[in-house]
């Protein structure tokens, strides 16, 4: 059993230590807490299962990583905290854990990363012989793996289109929502995600991932942008009101441009409340949320995965999956040798061992 260390616990965290706890492969060895509230409580309570797993949780990063664990989650935030992230996960890698994160989008595509990023994980990997596997939903399988395995069924492929479509009264972070997008501020407050060259540094590397797997150059990578503002008030049921007049969805594109023309596109759509931009895409069923992968060519291939956890909440069922594929790849990272992986490295495998298996 490989000895596996949670460090976090909130929205990502609190489906990893039921993802660990619930691989054949994995042994839950200790839970990282930042909040002093969270500190001695079971980590069965903290991941949200209905019986204790015999681990407290702790505020001590040092004393756990010097015990030596095989394999470290890291999923505290690293959206408006990237450097106190980076140092966090170098520590990790430092001490010979594997280490998987959705933490710090950089390090997706770990060939491109800029310096400040890579050059301290491969410093941490020499000295200390761990690994790092970073990668999530969208960014994540949702345009790296899942449209490559979709491209290699076309005839012919003319562009492939990855979406994230969501309602963002479903996501558990309001200062995320409001402030980092931008829900419900006047139309003129500038969202630090929409800000340009922003949606390159998140989802850029997907589609450098995505150019390198299908053999192809890049002549650059572009952008667009659309904001619409909401018709009326609205009141959600989890965040509260937002006002007529402020920002209700937003709709923007990171395009990996080939021979001039955008062949490799990520597209988000996301609103705050149906009603508003209702001539946009939304998802097939008319849910709160999906990912969909589109391959225009012959023939023509659509996929939407919608995923729900934690009482039918697609958000949460988004971070489930990308939990899924990070706590999946341990045991194989564990086997491979030392060293800064990406998804084209680290192979999605089929669930084994975990059919019909319930945890402890």
């Amino acid at each position: 059993m490989i000895s596996t260390v949670v460090w976090g616990t909130g929205n990502v965290g609190r489906l990893a230590i039921r993802a660990v706890e619930a691989h054949p492969a994995l042994k839950l060895s200790a839970v990282i807490v930042n909040n002093p509230a969270k500190v001695g409580r079971d980590a069965g309570e903290l991941g949200g299962l209905d019986h204790p797993l015999g681990i407290t949780a702790t505020d001590d990063a040092a004393a756990v990583l010097a015990a030596r664990p095989q394999a470290v989650v890291y999923a505290a935030s690293g959206d408006v905290r990237p450097d106190d992230a980076l140092a966090d996960i170098t520590r990790a890698v430092r001490s010979g854990a594997v280490v998987v994160s959705p933490a710090l989008y950089p390090l997706y595509d770990h060939r491109n990363a800029p310096p400040e990023f890579r050059d301290p994980v491969l410093a941490a990997v020499q000295e200390g012989g761990g690994s790092l596997f970073a990668s999530g939903v969208d960014p994540g399988w949702g345009n790296d793996v899942l449209p490559l395995l979709l491209s290699g069924l076309g005839t012919t492929v003319d562009v492939i289109r990855c979406q994230e479509i969501f309602d963002y009264s479903t996501y558990d972070q309001p200062d995320s929502v409001r402030y980092l997008v931008g829900m419900g501020q006047p139309m003129d407050y500038e969202p630090m995600m929409l800000l340009p060259s922003v949606p390159t540094m998140v989802w850029g590397g997907q589609i450098r991932l995505m150019a390198r797997a299908l053999g192809v150059e890049l002549d650059e990578i572009r952008e667009t942008l659309d904001r619409r503002a909401l018709d009326s008030t609205v009141t959600t049921r989890t965040m509260g009101e937002f006002e007529a007049g402020t920002q209700g969805a937003i709709r923007f594109e990171v395009q990996g441009i080939v021979g001039g023309e955008p062949r490799l596109v990520i597209e988000h759509v996301t609103r705050i409340h149906a009603s508003c931009a209702p001539d946009w895409p939304s998802p097939p069923d008319g849910g709160d949320g999906a990912h969909r992968v589109v391959i225009e060519g012959r023939p023509r291939i659509e996929v939407t995965v919608e995923a729900t956890d934690e009482g039918e909440n697609r958000s949460a069922g988004g971070n489930a999956t990308a939990v899924g594929r990070l706590v999946g790849a341990i045991d194989w990272l564990v086997e491979a040798e030392p060293g800064l992986y990406d998804a084209l490295d680290v192979p999605l495998r089929p669930a084994i061992g975990k059919l019909g298996r319930k945890t402890s």
